[in-house]
């Protein structure tokens, strides 16, 4: 249970602080395809019998920079590259785990999450990863808000407007797998859109922003964990609730201020 409540901490500060440019820049969709993307990866993984968060990982930061890659040298809308890897890869993923039918009871705790079964080495090598994350978010900070606003002035400034966007997509690729074992990947996006979404409604500069979604991040991660404790109910989906519920509770109590 203590290293359950470190990791929902943990996530929660990780989804929190990305999220904040995920809604800023409109990438909600950006992280269901790269969440959903994984399960290529996880599924591969759960075959060959190798890590699958580590498999999970390399698929879904190998997919962020095709999407990112592919996104610049065609026409397409950002939407439309990722739809298409993301088809593919969790179509790949759900072909594999047929070839295997005790793989698909793995797969299960992959799709919601299971952090009451999170291992110390899952959870140093979750800390360690989300640190670098945040500390890499920190470093690029003005360039990524730069980059959001106008990113052919930031382009005339000197700002890597490529390089930006295709490292803004490894971020969120590795925080998707930070998630997984916490709320799954298909409830992952709860936690990198509905805590930045909230912050948005009653911060007044984006450092406030940003620095707010982090806490309601880590706030939902205990909220839910306790109370999935308490009521014996999945804490996943707990969790996600309780980003819901904050942004819900937030919602009329900002108009009326």
């Amino acid at each position: 249970m203590q290293r359950a409540l470190i990791a929902a901490i943990g996530v929660g500060i990780v989804c929190g602080g990305l999220g904040f440019f995920v809604v800023l820049r409109g990438m909600a969709f950006a992280g269901i395809g790269i969440s959903h993307a994984a399960i290529g990866g996880i599924a591969i993984g759960l075959l060959l019998g190798m890590s699958p968060t580590w498999s999970g990982a390399v698929f879904a930061v190998g997919t962020a920079v095709a999407i990112a890659w592919s996104r610049r040298r065609s026409e397409l809308s950002q939407d439309t590259v990722i739809g298409v890897f993301f088809t593919g890869a969790m179509a790949l993923g759900l072909v594999l785990v047929s070839l295997r039918r005790s793989a698909q009871q793995d797969l299960f705790g992959y799709l919601f999450g299971n952090v009451l079964a999170i291992s110390p080495f899952e959870l140093t090598a979750l800390l360690g990863l989300g640190a670098c994350v945040l500390i890499l978010l920190a470093l690029t900070f003005r360039a990524h808000l730069f980059v959001a606003f106008d990113d052919e002035i930031a382009g005339a400034y000197g700002h890597p407007v490529e390089k930006l966007e295709m490292l803004l997509l490894v971020l969120l690729a590795i925080t998707v797998i930070l998630g997984v074992r916490l709320v799954g990947v298909l409830l992952i996006e709860a936690l990198l859109v509905v805590p930045a979404a909230t912050a948005a409604l009653w911060a007044r500069d984006f450092r406030g922003q940003v620095a707010l979604a982090m806490g309601l991040g880590a706030i939902s991660g205990v909220v839910g964990l306790f109370v999935a404790y308490q009521f014996d109910l999945a804490a996943g989906a707990s969790i996600a609730l309780a980003t819901v519920l904050l942004f819900l509770i937030s919602l009329p109590l900002r108009r009326s201020a």
